[in-house]
């Protein structure tokens, strides 16, 4: 067994592929509309769907905002320097919501940045 992906609904679907393809650096790896069911899926990720997991970006045709809700966390993604990326990120037009520093009772370097939907995202590295 495996994990395949992760679902998040987004409520701009371009403005999300745009954000995880160029400011995040993922591929857009398949997309297809489905239009009895009125929502469009949207596959990205680093790889292969067949080597890793990705995320799946479900737009539903007649939703623009979702609540988050408290039970979601973040997803997370490894780095090589946190600083470095939430400079390129900065530089794309991402949004970082908490500066890289040392994580809280440790000693490994962490930041967070924000998609447009307002789901965080965790970098994680030196």
């Amino acid at each position: 067994m495996r994990i395949l992906h992760t679902m998040l609904r987004v409520g701009d679907l371009e403005k999300s592929i745009a954000f995880y393809t160029e400011v995040m650096g993922m591929t857009l790896l398949r997309r297809k509309d489905y239009p009895e069911g009125r929502f469009t899926l949207a596959f990205v990720g680093y790889g292969n769907e067949a080597d890793q997991a990705v995320l799946e970006l479900t737009h539903n045709w007649d939703t623009a905002h979702y609540e988050l809700g408290t039970g979601y966390g973040h997803i997370a993604i490894e780095v090589q320097d946190v600083r470095l990326a939430c400079e390129q990120i900065r530089a794309s037009g991402g949004k970082v919501v908490r500066e890289p520093g040392p994580m809280k009772h440790g000693t490994r370097m962490l930041a967070f940045v924000e998609d447009p939907d307002g789901y965080r995202i965790e970098l994680l590295g030196s």
